[in-house]
């Protein structure tokens, strides 16, 4: 049975708990009643999903759609200068996280061969390879350094340049264009020139593989006949944002997180086989990919209460990662914790697809970073971070980090 709670007024954001913990409301809430009736700021009456039982079975619920052409799409939170959706946004050729089975099945079935967990270990002595170069190049620097500029970055986007065949040279090209998109409070007009640009660079690079398709990625899918060059580009898109947004994002954020727990980090170094572990708890701890949105197709009964046809479904990872009912103490960091089961790469069909090589990257990086800058600190208070509050994908725009002893 819920508890009386007011029903949520938009989506909650402010980090009043903390630069880790969720909004104080979503916290309330979850406890309150975890499915919640919500009012958008368009008028529209939908619903947010807090509580990890009820988040889980909605995920794996085909019935609660991805698609964003059934039905308006309601945003859950004031965008100044976006005018109010009135009809269903157009599908897009091969950006199959916007899409339900068989169009989804049809396309994700073509990239389920590239990144399998035998072809990522393949990848993991080049991956850490990867890192240890980014790692030198950032002891050769003069402390203080942006540890996103000079690591979290840069990494990820080495490493999924290279599995696309994107030249890293363009890496400029599409990090300011994707961080743009990513904005929440973006003008239409400066997302969609940010989307065009992407996407203009994208055709024309998938153009190019398809008339000489290398050894990477998007030339192995050049080569399938029956991907038109539209859908190339959106798989393209995707691939290349989730790539690098999201670990990039869980790199800068993991390290704030650590350094912000000193005893966890005397732990990692002391053993370094809690760092596949300590990967996890991080995801569960921080879930830097937090909100997604589900559309109702029928009236579905979930959590006690009856969602109905058309609504737009809120879902909050970071709250389900943090809900008591499944994890002990779940607002404390513990690198010792078996957080298996965290939904921080979704759940069911929409499952992160590039899961393993995330994890790679992460326990690379944290590794690599702990082992070579042992005096590792934040050069500011933490409170002076600042945080992306403004984005899609949850992080820090920059953390500005020092060391006292030579990096080893």
């Amino acid at each position: 049975m819920s508890q009386s709670v007011p029903i949520p007024q938009g989506l909650p954001m402010e980090r009043d708990a903390g630069p880790f913990d969720p909004p104080r409301q979503i916290t309330v809430l979850r406890e309150a009643r975890p499915v919640s009736p919500m009012a958008f700021p368009d008028g529209h009456e939908g619903w947010i999903v807090t509580g990890y039982d009820a988040l889980r079975q909605l995920m794996a619920d085909t019935r609660f759609s991805s698609r964003q052409d059934l039905g308006v799409l309601h945003v859950p939170y004031e965008t100044p200068g976006m005018p109010v959706a009135t009809e269903p946004s157009p599908q897009v050729p091969g950006l199959f996280i916007a899409m339900d089975p068989p169009d989804h099945t049809r396309l994700r079935r073509k990239l389920t061969g590239a990144f399998t967990v035998k072809r990522m270990k393949q990848l993991e002595e080049h991956i850490v390879d990867i890192v240890e170069r980014q790692l030198d190049e950032m002891a050769c620097l003069t402390p203080p350094v942006d540890l996103v500029k000079e690591f979290a970055l840069p990494v990820p986007s080495l490493v999924i340049c290279e599995l696309l065949g994107v030249p890293y040279d363009d890496r400029e090209n599409f990090q300011v264009n994707s961080a743009k998109f990513m904005v929440k409070d973006q003008s239409l007009d400066e997302k969609m020139a940010a989307y065009g640009a992407l996407t203009t660079y994208l055709a024309e690079l998938v153009t190019r593989k398809r008339s000489a398709p290398g050894e990477d990625i998007l030339s192995d899918l050049a080569r399938h006949d029956d991907l038109t060059i539209e859908e190339l580009t959106g798989i393209a898109f995707l691939l290349l944002l989730a790539g690098h947004e999201t670990t990039s994002n869980m790199l800068a954020m993991g390290t704030f997180a650590l350094l912000e727990h000193p005893e966890q980090v005397a732990q990692l170094r002391a053993n370094s086989a809690l760092m596949s572990g300590a990967v996890e708890e991080l995801m569960r701890y921080l879930s830097v990919a937090d909100i997604f949105y589900r559309y109702a197709t029928e009236d579905i009964e979930l959590g006690g209460e009856t969602i109905g046809k058309g609504s737009t479904v809120v879902v909050s990872l970071l709250a389900a990662n943090r809900d008591p009912q499944r994890f002990d103490n779940p607002d404390t960091l513990d690198v010792h914790r078996n957080a298996r089961g965290h939904l921080s790469f979704g759940h069911g069909i929409h499952q992160c697809l590039g899961q393993q090589l995330a994890r790679i990257e992460m326990r690379a990086g944290f590794d690599g970073l702990l082992r070579r800058f042992p005096t590792l600190e934040l050069a500011i208070p933490a409170h002076e971070v600042r945080l992306r509050t403004d984005m899609n994908i949850y992080g820090v725009h920059e953390l500005p980090v020092t060391w006292t002893e030579p990096a080893r």
